[in-house]
């Protein structure tokens, strides 16, 4: 193993505990509900889950180190973190907003909707369910419990490459 393969497993365990205080954050806010808190801890979560995927699973140029990390610590290649598509959305949502406006002129425009599958509105643009922990971006969703879950297990694996505990 190099040495800097250390260090990237030192910055994944990093990120997944960075997405677990950021879980706990999100949870708080059903005891007393904060808005911008709700959407400061989703996003946080969503960051570290992409760092996460971008160390594991990176661009072309870096695969062979995406590929031995992934062997380091038997993590497989169609992981649940492999896939970005849902996480883009949130991370390049002026994009979403210019192509939805391309082909859709008008209508209405909901977005950032608490339990919007409560309300009757499965279409909004960006949504969370507090109920059920899942993200909603028209009409897709996303569970975050299952996001974290597979952090967790790829953090897990990471420990025995750490001599010390970080943060």
């Amino acid at each position: 193993m190099e040495f800097q393969d250390l260090i990237f497993i030192g910055d994944i365990i990093l990120q997944a505990k960075i997405a677990q205080r950021a879980s706990e954050r999100l949870n708080s806010t059903n005891e007393n509900f904060d808005r911008l808190e709700v959407w400061c801890s989703i996003q946080s979560i969503l960051a570290a889950v992409g760092n996460v995927s971008k160390i594991l699973w990176p661009s072309y140029k870096y695969k062979i180190r995406g590929e031995r990390l992934r062997q380091i610590l038997s993590v497989e290649e169609k992981n649940l973190l492999s896939n970005r598509k849902f996480r883009n959305h949130f991370e390049h949502y002026d994009e979403r907003i210019e192509e939805w406006f391309e082909s859709c002129s008008g209508g209405v425009y909901v977005d950032l909707a608490m339990n919007p599958c409560l309300s009757g509105n499965m279409n909004c643009h960006r949504g969370y369910n507090s109920f059920n922990n899942t993200l909603i971006f028209r009409g897709a969703s996303f569970d975050l419990a299952e996001v974290l879950n597979a952090l967790d297990e790829i953090s897990e694996k990471c420990k025995p490459y750490v001599l010390t505990e970080i943060y």
